[in-house]
Order: C-alpha cells, then sequence, then structure tokens
C-alpha cells in the first residue's frame, strides 16, 4: 500500500475530522505527502544523450515524514557514524518520560523535548565523570523518538554511547571494562529528579499524581555500528514503512507491527482518517533536529576524536561518496 494513495484518500476525512487540532505542520506533512512524485512537486527533464529521447520526470517532496524521501539521507548519516566508531564496547540507553506527562509533552513539544535532550545529556556525562563510574568525559549520539510499533505517542531518548570517555587533566583515555555501563535505576532516578526541575522552572504544569519509577533501560550492543542501523531505519525512513501497511478497505486502515516483548507479528486496525492522526502525532516542530552528538562525538570536537582514534590506533577506510540513484531511460533497458 502507498502511503500517499491513503492520504489522498483520507485527506478530508482527516480535516473534517481532525481539522480544528491539526497544527500546520501536520497539514504541511500530508501537503507534501501527497505532492511527493507528483507533477505537483516540480518537474525535470531527463534526456539520452544518444538517441536525445526525453521526459519529464516528477520530484520527491523531500519531507522526512515521507517513507519515499529518507533512503539517501540515511544510508548518509550510518556512513558519517561509521567514521566515528571506536574499537570499544558500545551501550545504547533509552529515556521514556511516564504516561502522565506524555499529553504536557504533546501540547508543548519543542519545550519539552529540549529539556528531554538537555537533562539526559548532562545525567550522563556526571555519571560518566564520577571516578566510581568512569572518571571521563564520554561521547554520545542521541535520537528523539516519538512514537511506538503500534503508533502511539510515545517520547523518549535513545542514546548510543561508546564505552570510554577522555580524562582532560590527565590528557588520557579511560576505556569502560566489562559489558556493564551504569545502573539504570540511578539514572532513571536523577533523569526524573532533573526533568521535573527543568519543566518546574520553564513554567510548565506538572501533573500532580507523578510515579515515583521511571523507566531506563542501558544494553550492550556490541561494536556500535548495530544500534546506529537501527537508529537509522526509524530516523529517516518515517514513522512506518509502507510495506507494513496491509490493507485500507471499507474506511478501515490495517497495518502490522511487531510486539517488543514477543517479537509476534500483530496487526491494527483503525479508520482512515484515525490512521493519519497517529501518523501526524510523531512529525516534529518546524527546524527541530530529532539527532544529535555530544561530547568527543560533536561536530566541533572533530580534532579531539581524530586523537582519540590516533591513540586507539583506528584505521579509518575513505569514505566513498555513496551518489543518487541513476535515471535510466527506456532506450538504455
Amino acid at each position: 500500500m502507498k502511503l500517499a494513495s491513503i492520504v489522498e484518500h483520507y485527506y478530508y476525512a482527516y480535516l473534517k475530522k481532525y481539522g480544528d487540532t491539526a497544527l500546520p505542520s501536520h497539514l504541511k506533512a500530508l501537503q507534501a505527502i501527497r505532492r511527493c512524485r507528483t507533477p505537483d512537486s516540480g518537474e525535470f527533464y531527463v534526456q539520452c544523450p544518444d538517441c536525445h529521447y526525453g521526459h519529464w520526470v516528477p520530484l520527491s517532496c523531500g519531507h522526512r515524514s515521507c517513507p519515499h524521501c529518507q533512503n539517501h539521507e540515511a544510508s548518509q548519516w550510518i556512513a558519517r557514524q561509521q567514521k566515528k566508531l571506536l574499537p570499544v564496547h558500545y551501550f545504547m540507553l533509552t529515556f521514556t518520560i511516564p504516561y502522565e506527562l506524555r499529553t504536557l509533552a504533546w501540547q508543548h513539544q519543542r519545550d519539552v523535548y529540549s529539556l528531554m535532550f538537555r537533562c539526559v545529556c548532562s545525567v550522563l556525562k556526571d555519571f560518566a565523570l564520577s571516578p566510581k563510574h568512569l572518571g571521563a568525559e564520554i561521547g554520545m549520539t542521541m535520537v528523539l523518538h516519538t512514537h511506538t510499533r503500534k503508533l502511539d505517542y510515545h517520547p523518549h531518548l535513545h542514546v548510543v554511547v561508546p564505552g570510554g570517555g577522555v580524562d582532560k587533566k590527565r590528557r588520557q583515555w579511560k576505556k569502560k571494562k566489562g559489558k556493564y555501563l551504569f545502573n539504570h535505576t540511578a539514572l532513571a532516578l536523577v533523569f526524573r529528579a532533573r526533568l521535573l526541575t527543568s519543566l518546574h522552572q520553564a513554567g510548565l504544569a506538572i501533573p500532580t499524581q507523578m510515579p515515583e519509577k521511571w523507566v531506563v533501560d542501558c544494553a550492550h550492543v556490541g561494536t556500535g555500528i548495530t544500534a546506529i542501523k537501527y537508529l537509522s531505519r526509524y530516523l529517516y525512513r518515517g514513522v512506518i514503512s509502507e510495506q507494513n501497511i496491509v490493507s485500507d478497505e471499507n474506511g478501515q486502515v490495517t497495518f502490522r507491527y511487531s510486539d517488543s516483548s514477543t517479537g509476534e507479528t500483530c496487526y491494527r486496525t483503525v479508520a482512515g482518517e484515525t490512521f493519519l492522526d497517529l501518523l501526524m502525532h510523531h512529525v516534529l516542530p518546524k527546524g527541530f533536529r530529532r539527532v544529535r552528538d555530544y561530547g568527543f562525538l560533536h561536530a566541533n570536537a572533530k580534532k579531539l576524536l581524530a586523537l582519540v582514534q590516533l591513540i586507539l590506533q583506528v584505521c579509518i577506510a575513505r569514505c566513498m561518496h555513496k551518489s543518487r540513484p541513476v535515471m535510466l531511460l527506456p532506450c538504455l533497458l
């Protein structure tokens, strides 16, 4: 099933039911997906240099919520991250806000998401600087996700952390031993306290009944490339893959997903306009960056990262530029 055809089919039903609450960014995303690879998005002329046969080809919309347009960007992001890989153990941490805060997060997306990034960064940096943990400054890559596999609204941050850090006072690299990073219970306690304090200082109304225990997961992910490829699937290819949209019949859209706890394939059926509303809940505010680097992985720390790679004797392969797919004309087939 093509997402563009579903958007076209239920666009006006969506406006009728959710038009009063839809944000301008939601309408812009829907319009971009509708126009994607149609003459409405623009065209360019392709001509064979030999037989001079030519025709017009429609352009892609380029919107980051469109599943068609982000494959090349995902490949480029993976290539950039591979250049930063180190010969150490990698860990992936997941910081999740509780159900009680989701309404607040939805109403103040830019503020709450930014505070989540800031608090997670400060928590991990402080834990790493503690002498009993590592005693060094770490690097990390964070990616914001706002959805579950069922497409429900569920903001959380994935963080990929190399197992080591830089001790600037001693000017040395400290490697994290073993396959254990930090205690997830302690991380959750500190993250809870800092985020609630930050929300209060920002003037946001915090719900009165807030759970004491929050969820932070910390897992060893091997060499790191596994976690990076996992994140890239969700970072640049939209909220749902078109391969998982099973049917569009009688005003109902059915899609499949994999249950995270059992691994079984499950199916969910909703009204067409509700399906579009589920997708629009995960369109980020204009200009908001969902992926960010910190520490020695930051773009401003290239010299420090190069020095670390030199110390660890990392052989950096030459990064070959990956060109976009070639447009084949009928006369060349």
